[in-house]
């Protein structure tokens, strides 16, 4: 895959930047810029997808037929780019990012023709009904079940972890709807209205004080049998094929470089030793490490870009990027703190409400350093933990 920018490709990126500085408000770049944890607050997410939408860019992975941009790889990558350099909020897109290519996969007509249009506009927040007590990184041993009760599913279990739990209209689900055979061979993937009676929603605050996560309680839920995507007790097929979209569709090296350069600015604003923190050579150090990383972050990106324009889907090599991108998240948040050093111990949640007028304690900069760091201890857990990571690395691109 050639990655040197044509002139069209040069065009287009100053078409996005121009979009971007239209378009992205003051307030949307201040959340960006103090969210802590996986998208920005949702208000203003729903605004910038709002916006996306009415361009024709919402869904760049998508294919044109479902409301895609029929996007190069390349354009793709410098759209990523420019939107992590320009502060765009991260949106909550477990629906485009995740469910809406398997329903394209694995659905019925009826199935796409009535989500992925709600997905694209924002009509429909979708969560991810995954994880469970002790069923986390060992998926297969799931154990909220459905059984068939004439034209439904009967649900009954619980669900944790669930991100964005109280924001979403519908959650993909995973459920054993068989205890016979191998665990992988009994689970469906459903698709649950989170209206429907018998749900319950508790929230989880995490270290960092945010309200990101949540356990979801199912108490006789029905859920249509037309709801289910793909064949009952093909589940574990669907699953795999979505994690491949969860561990490598999120850009991660343009995501990394944008932390880089927070952190190079922080370390250029703070004193050492009648200097800079920046010139300190031991910090410069640990700064060209980790900017060695992103670099190499960024060229298994380039060739999951290439994968993914040769076969619709980006593989195994998914969790390389999931691996790499996770671990050098939480290396740089890591160093963040360090180069903030007691200002990033004030508890000061108020200040990371996006147009508050609260009198940050230390440099503005510092406000979101912790948090950012709490949160991110859970990368190297969430899509698969970085041990799962490497079992997969080892057998499927590596065959070992």
């Amino acid at each position: 895959m050639d990655v040197n920018i044509s002139a069209a490709d040069a065009a287009f990126r100053d078409e996005v930047r121009a979009f971007f500085d239209d378009k992205l408000t003051p307030d949307m770049r201040e959340a960006s810029n103090l969210t802590s944890g996986v998208f920005a607050e949702m208000d203003i997410g729903r605004r910038w997808h709002k916006a996306l939408y009415e361009q024709g860019w919402i869904a760049p992975a998508w294919p044109e037929e479902h409301g895609g941009t029929a996007w190069s790889p390349m354009q793709k990558y410098i759209y990523d780019s420019e939107a992590g350099a320009s502060g765009a909020p991260r949106l909550f897109s477990m629906g485009l990012r995740m469910v809406g290519p398997v329903i394209m996969k694995f659905g019925t007509d009826a199935q796409k023709n009535y989500y992925l249009p709600r997905i694209c506009s924002g009509e429909d927040v979708w969560c991810q009904g995954y994880s469970e007590p002790g069923s986390g990184s060992d998926l297969a041993s799931l154990q909220t079940r459905a059984i068939i009760d004439g034209d439904d599913y009967v649900v009954n279990g619980t669900k944790l972890w669930t991100t964005g739990a109280q924001f979403a209209d519908r959650m993909f689900c995973l459920v054993r709807t068989s205890t016979e055979g191998k665990q992988q061979e009994g689970i469906s993937f459903i698709l649950i209205d989170m209206d429907t009676p018998g749900i319950t929603i508790e929230p989880i605050i995490t270290l960092a004080g945010d309200h990101e996560v949540n356990q979801v309680f199912f108490d006789d839920v029905r859920v249509p049998v037309s709801n289910r995507v793909g064949e009952e007790n093909d589940g574990w097929t669907v699953a795999k094929y979505l994690l491949e979209f969860e561990r490598g569709g999120a850009a991660y090296a343009t995501t990394l470089a944008a932390a880089l350069e927070k952190l190079r600015a922080i370390a250029e604003a703070e004193a050492k030793d009648g200097g800079r923190l920046i010139d300190d050579p031991a910090f410069a150090a640990k700064l060209a490490a980790l900017e060695v990383k992103q670099q190499a972050a960024q060229a298994t990106e380039h060739r999951i870009m290439s994968d993914i324009a040769q076969r619709g889907r980006p593989g195994p090599a998914s969790s390389m990027m999931k691996l790499v991108g996770s671990e050098t998240n939480q290396l740089i948040s890591e160093l963040a703190v360090e180069a903030t050093q007691y200002y990033a111990a004030p508890f000061q949640p108020e200040a990371r409400m996006p147009g508050n007028n609260a009198e940050p304690i230390g440099p503005a900069a510092s406000v979101p350093v912790m948090p950012k760091y709490l949160n991110f201890r859970a990368a190297t857990i969430y899509a698969g933990s970085s041990e799962v990571q490497r079992n997969i690395i080892s057998k499927l691109v590596l065959g070992l």
